[in-house]
């Protein structure tokens, strides 16, 4: 099953549902079966609201951060050069600013501590 279309409220094909579900509705998607031959109207409607506190971040931007990155990935080595990365050979570990590679595939190689129980670190 694909899904060809989302659509937000007021637009062409939303507009009785808008009127329907009014602000509570979200998103209407258009969902289309090969196999079956059938296509599909969803909506994604607001059920509950209410205040919230994000976490604060886990890092700083300026924060050096530990990268798990194989000897043979040169390409994600070469990343980590091109933003400022070092090797530390005394760790194992390539280190680089959270700042620079936030939102990056990078951020995915961060070596997260783990508790006492389990001794191994793990990439995010």
């Amino acid at each position: 099953m694909t899904s060809r279309v989302k659509l937000k409220p007021g637009q062409k094909g939303t507009m009785k549902l808008a009127a329907q579900y009014g602000d509570a509705l979200f998103c209407v998607r258009y969902r289309y079966d090969v196999e079956k031959r059938r296509k599909m109207k969803t909506i994604e409607i607001i059920v509950s609201e209410s205040d919230w506190t994000p976490p604060p971040p886990k890092y700083k931007a300026s924060d050096l951060v530990p990268l798990r990155i194989g000897t043979k990935e040169t390409t994600l080595q070469d990343q980590a050069r091109a933003i400022g990365g070092q090797w530390d050979s005394k760790q194992q570990v390539w280190l680089a600013r959270y700042g620079c590679i936030a939102g990056t595939n990078l951020e995915k190689l961060i070596i997260v501590k783990t508790t006492k129980k389990d001794k191994r670190s793990k990439s995010i």
